[in-house]
C-alpha cells in the first residue's frame, strides 16, 4: 500500500513556461507533475533564501531610545 499523499492542486503558469515544461516532459517521457516536482526539489534551497513578502513590506524595527533619567 502506498503512503504517498496524492492531493490535487491547481497551479497556473504563464503559457510560454507551461509549453517549455510540456516539451521537457515529452523529451524525458515523464509527466508534467514529475517535472515540476523535480524542479522544486532542485530549487527548494534557493527559494528558501528569498525574503518573504512580509520581510519586504515590513519597515525595519526602530530602536527604542532609553528613557531620560529622572532628576
Amino acid at each position: 500500500m502506498s503512503t504517498t499523499d496524492h492531493r490535487k492542486q491547481s497551479l497556473y503558469f504563464p503559457e510560454d513556461m507551461l509549453l517549455e515544461i510540456q516539451r521537457e516532459a515529452t523529451r524525458q517521457d515523464r509527466s508534467i507533475s514529475w517535472i515540476v516536482q523535480q524542479a522544486w526539489k532542485v530549487a527548494r534551497s534557493d527559494i528558501r533564501k528569498m525574503p518573504s513578502v512580509n520581510d519586504v513590506l515590513s519597515p525595519p524595527a526602530q530602536p527604542v531610545a532609553p528613557a531620560a533619567p529622572k532628576t
